[in-house]
């Protein structure tokens, strides 16, 4: 049986902040492999322009390529139409039904999760790794939110101890946009592909 750590998202573009999370589930949890999963359209962004799938799979490839147990999977983007995370944990248990799931998320995805398409079976398909981080604004701590969702959904979250950081996607789109260097955000290889791709040179409307 392998454990296998899944970690989704647009990656447009994948950045340092995703690879150390990707890392120290790794690391931390003695994962076999961590699954870095681009997602094909994603339900929450069907009004935002976001760069083609085989784009944001190239730069993923790139990010992984030297390092240990990280991986691109297109098992995401290779699926017609809108992707929910709940459909792909469960086709994924279908496809591999010996091995075990840990799908990583930030803290905020943590308060966020009971709003996404059938949490139900993200929390039963998986077990959740979830990045901590405290937030004063909710009115659960960390702690409290993952003892009210192991409760609520007989959910499996464990903590992930990973330094914070305050990148986005979202800021270094903006950054090449405006013609600074991203390069302290994000792996080398992919800087050089974005400049040579000519990648977000316009700003978008988000």
């Amino acid at each position: 049986m392998a454990r296998i750590g899944i970690m989704g998202g647009t990656f447009d573009p994948i950045h340092n902040g995703h690879l150390m999370l990707g890392r120290q589930a790794y690391r931390e949890y003695g994962l076999d492999q961590v699954w870095y999963m681009p997602s094909g359209q994603p339900p929450h962004k069907k009004e935002q322009e976001i760069s083609p799938a085989a784009v944001r799979c190239a730069m993923v490839s790139l990010a992984v390529e030297k390092e240990e147990g990280l991986y691109l999977s297109e098992f995401e983007t290779l699926r017609p139409g809108t992707t929910y995370t709940a459909e792909t944990l469960k086709l994924l248990k279908e496809a591999y039904p010996s091995d075990a799931f840990y799908f990583i998320i930030g803290a905020d995805s943590l308060y966020e999760i009971e709003n996404w398409y059938h949490p139900e079976e993200i929390l039963a398909n998986a077990e959740i790794l979830a990045a901590v981080r405290e937030y004063r604004h909710f009115h659960r701590s960390f702690d409290e939110q993952i003892a009210y969702l192991n409760e609520r959904f007989d959910a499996r979250i464990r903590k992930l101890h990973c330094a914070e950081t305050d990148i986005s996607s979202h800021e270094i789109r903006r950054a090449v946009s405006e013609g600074l260097s991203i390069r302290q955000w994000v792996p080398d290889a992919v800087a050089g592909y974005i400049e040579e791709h000519h990648l977000y040179q316009e700003k978008r409307h988000e």
